[in-house]
């Protein structure tokens, strides 16, 4: 997704020795991570599990130290890392991976999450129905693309407002896991399906939301 926002853009050899390198030990994917990436059949549309396999196991869900002066309940994107933070007490957060803009897309700045959705229309802004007019069936005036596992907000969606104005960025999920970690979207942060509904859980409206 793209769109005007009040957040400011952001822009995102050597000697080489013939010699046998060892392959790196791949481990088993963990029955925690497993069970946490499991599918949802109870969801309004089902959701099938994650291929782990696709994902780089660093972007898996998980506690970290993060010490920082953002206060608690603060959502901090390091574009830089593909990482999502939720701040927690006791220098903690909980660490989501993500996938952001491509190059031209990116934005940062501080902003607040001001609206959230289950299982959310999208309705493309005008100026990617520019860049793609085959997508004018789902503008606003025809009603947006209808909820779905298909939908390209996923499962859910937080919306980014700066004040009172709508960025027309999200928080939003995702099916498509070979996308975490990577540049691929047209500016909004995604998450894993399975990550979207934990932070949707976690993050109540009017919650800071800081992007560097």
């Amino acid at each position: 997704m793209s769109g005007a926002a009040s957040l400011s853009g952001l822009t995102l050899a050597g000697c080489a020795q013939t010699q046998r390198v060892a392959k790196p030990i791949v481990p088993a994917i963990s029955r925690n991570y497993a069970l946490m990436y499991a599918a949802i059949p109870e969801e309004r549309f089902p959701i099938p599990a994650v291929n782990l396999k696709k994902v780089n196991p660093k972007f898996y869900r998980r506690q970290v130290d993060y010490p920082t002066s953002e206060p608690v309940g603060s959502v901090v994107v390091e574009t830089k890392n593909f990482y999502l933070y939720l701040v927690q007490e006791d220098g903690k957060a909980l660490r989501y991976g993500v996938g952001l803009g491509r190059a031209g897309f990116e934005w940062s700045g501080r902003a607040r999450i001001g609206w959230k959705q289950e299982w959310p229309k999208w309705t493309p802004p005008d100026d990617m129905i520019a860049r793609a007019p085959e997508l004018e069936k789902y503008s606003s005036r025809n009603g947006g693309m209808p909820p779905g596992i298909l939908n390209p907000l996923g499962a859910r969606a937080l919306y980014i407002f700066k004040g009172n104005k709508d960025t027309l960025y999200r928080l939003h999920g995702t099916g498509e896991a070979f996308s975490i970690g990577k540049a691929v979207s047209s500016g909004c942060v995604r998450l894993l399906n399975q990550d979207v509904i934990d932070l949707y859980q976690r993050v109540p409206t009017n919650s800071p939301i800081l992007v560097t």
